[in-house]
């Protein structure tokens, strides 16, 4: 098991993707730490993992909250010795599927402002502790939109700013023995309902356009083929486990190829 007695933190954790990811660190042997601000969801991904011959455990904060992301860091520290690994998956309130020029700017910076400012809360909270152990892992996920993407609102600025985070953290504390990789995905069937686009679009949609976006997201790929959860899973836990050792300060592709990188 690659990441045998290690401990993660999950940010977002009771979420498809942060539930997804901390499954699949579990299976690989990691401690994980499930942290998100509504306990049902994290307490079902809990039980997943126990139920299956994992260790899990689980704390109800807000990732924007500079102080709790402090000391559930330092708590994790004094009990279990360590932090190994920090993964950030936390939504941010995008406003996708509509124009530019029709957003408000309130909607276009308020992703901007809280992913880039939970990516920096948490990795601060994490590196911190890394740098004096001289190792850990920092993953961020992001859906590559800086690229240039059309109907994402605030999305692509978003990504755009962790995906500058990303870099200049790994600068900094690399030498001190830890990496920091971001991760590109988009578009996750298995993540996505007619709800969930209704939400982000403020539009509602019927089920035929619902099954419209699913085939055009499969359309866009080069492999015509979304990425699944379980793809997306495996590449987190290979990215921190130590046969990624040599890659930090640069993005993994998970996106099927909707752009070259």
């Amino acid at each position: 098991m690659n990441l045998e007695d290690r401990n993660a933190i999950v940010y977002g954790a009771g979420g498809s993707i942060g539930g997804a990811v901390s499954a699949a660190f579990a299976r690989e042997g990691a401690r994980v730490f499930l942290a998100g601000r509504t306990r049902e969801p994290l307490e079902l991904v809990a039980k997943k993992i126990t139920a299956a011959g994992g260790r899990a455990q689980v704390a109800v904060l807000d990732a924007l909250d500079e102080q709790a992301v402090t000391d559930h860091a330092q708590l994790i520290v004094d009990t279990a010795g360590s932090i190994d690994v920090s993964l950030n998956v936390v939504s941010a309130g995008d406003l996708q599927n509509v124009p530019l020029v029709d957003i408000t700017v309130a909607d276009l910076t308020r992703p901007v402002v809280n992913r880039l400012t939970t990516n920096f809360i948490t990795a601060r909270a994490a590196a911190r502790h890394m740098v004096r152990q001289g190792s850990g892992v920092i993953l961020a996920l992001d859906s590559g939109s800086a690229h240039g993407s059309p109907m994402m609102g605030g999305t692509g600025p978003a990504d755009a700013a962790v995906d500058t985070f990303v870099r200049n953290l790994a600068l900094e504390i690399g030498p001190r023995g830890v990496r920091v990789v971001g991760i590109w995905t988009a578009g996750l069937p298995e993540t996505l309902s007619a709800e969930k686009i209704a939400a982000q679009s403020g539009t509602p949609i019927d089920e035929a356009t619902f099954q419209g976006i699913l085939q055009h997201l499969d359309g866009m790929r080069m492999t015509k083929r979304s990425p699944t959860l379980a793809q997306l899973s495996a590449t987190a836990a290979f990215l921190a486990s130590d046969h990624a050792g040599a890659i930090t300060g640069t993005f993994v592709n998970v996106t099927s190829g909707v752009f070259a990188s």
